[in-house]
């Protein structure tokens, strides 16, 4: 099963994948909005894989992995990953999940990721509007994540409030600083109008940096325990942060009982290494479109469970043919799984361009796992080829 060609193309908004093999079988992984700039690495990937045998993925993988880095320069890499294994399950007649090792769990627990209700509005009356809406969503979430502090669209809000003004230049989580008792005081007051809406019912976790300076990161956890968070993300580093500070962040785990998370930007289990053998943190979220595809994310949670660390894989829009892939990869997944961020299609037509995927997608806040060929999903050319950007016309040829 010789790779013939490596295709890139922007579909929508969302950057594609397609490895197309001389015997005609293909493989589709999609990379997170905005990674277009990806495509210029494409020819350096084609030179590396084109006349491999495609269903040999980890061969294919050693030649390419040292073409990748950090959050978003792993992106490439990982998507071409998800593809082969695409079409190795074709190939094989086999989902991807059985490749893998097998599946453990015949449906997926999912948080609201991309069904999160967007305000700008740091106040605590919008974000208990928020967990109202996502707690009634007809997905029926067990779990819902919010944004705080440094993070989301309110960060901008919350540096003001925070560093007295002084705010960074650039859209990308650029604040950072000493945040103060008024500004800890203002994620609490968020956080409680939150709880007081969702209860008991509904368990809450919170994405809050990076940004926090450690001293304020660990007093604004221990004033968030009574409020017993499923988890608080990226605090330290995080989210295009090209590093991980393992020490920082043991110091914080060690300091709080609210669960500490981190790991969406990372690239490769030896960058989780740190984190994980020194239990840093308590949960960790690798995204299998970063971290350098599906194989690597479940090494890297098998490690995880073997420290009794917990593991929330990453997803916030990757679309659904990365949900696809965080179905078939979840369902391998030690005991330690609590649950994978839910990629949503960003415009309606990705609906109908994906054949295969259940409907309703998610019930009871959960995602049934399949066992289709492949992801168990594909791309229908008549309905998703209008959307191709101009000069990408070919790639379903």
């Amino acid at each position: 099963m010789l790779i013939k060609d490596i295709k890139f193309a922007l579909l929508g908004n969302a950057p594609v994948v397609r490895v197309v093999a001389e015997e005609g079988l293909d493989g589709l992984a999609q990379l997170e909005p905005g990674k277009a700039f990806v495509r210029g690495l494409m020819p350096v990937y084609r030179e590396q894989l084109i006349g491999q045998d495609a269903t040999n993925v980890a061969a294919c993988m050693r030649r390419i992995r040292r073409f990748g880095g950090f959050k978003p320069w792993g992106a490439a890499a990982s998507a071409i990953e998800i593809a082969l294994w695409d079409l190795a399950g074709k190939a094989a007649g086999l989902p991807v999940h059985r490749l893998l090792g097998g599946k453990l769990r015949d449906r997926v627990r999912v948080y609201n990721g991309g069904r999160r209700w967007v305000t700008d509005q740091d106040t605590p009356e919008a974000f208990a509007k928020s967990a109202a809406i996502m707690m009634n969503s007809p997905e029926g979430f067990t779990i819902v994540k919010e944004t705080g502090g440094f993070h989301g669209p309110q960060a901008g809000d919350f540096a003001s409030r925070a560093l007295a003004g002084r705010r960074g230049p650039g859209p990308w989580w650029p604040n950072r600083g000493p945040a103060g008792p008024r500004a800890i005081s203002h994620v609490v007051e968020c956080v409680a109008a939150m709880k007081e809406v969702l209860g008991d019912r509904v368990d809450l976790a919170l994405d809050m940096g990076p940004g926090w300076m450690l001293a304020d990161a660990i007093r604004v956890l221990r004033a968030l325990e009574p409020y017993n968070l499923l988890w608080a993300e990226d605090l330290i580093a995080g989210d295009y942060v090209p590093w991980t500070d393992a020490r920082q962040y043991r110091e914080l785990t060690r300091s709080t009982t609210t669960p500490v998370h981190t790991g969406e930007q990372i690239y490769l289990r030896n960058s989780f290494l740190d984190l994980i053998e020194h239990d840093a943190v308590r949960v960790i979220g690798p995204d299998p479109a970063d971290v350098g595809g599906l194989s690597e994310l479940k090494w890297i949670a098998e490690l995880a469970d073997a420290h009794g660390i917990m593991v929330a894989p990453h997803g916030y829009l990757n679309g659904l043919l990365g949900l696809a892939a965080l179905v078939q990869v979840s369902a391998t997944l030690p005991d330690n799984l609590i649950a994978f961020e839910y990629p949503v299609a960003d415009e309606d037509w990705w609906r109908q361009a994906v054949v295969g995927l259940p409907d309703p997608l998610v019930r009871d806040g959960f995602v049934p796992v399949w066992d289709a060929p492949g992801l168990g999903v594909r791309l229908d050319p008549d309905v998703a080829g209008p959307h191709l950007a101009q000069g990408d016309e070919g790639f379903f040829d």
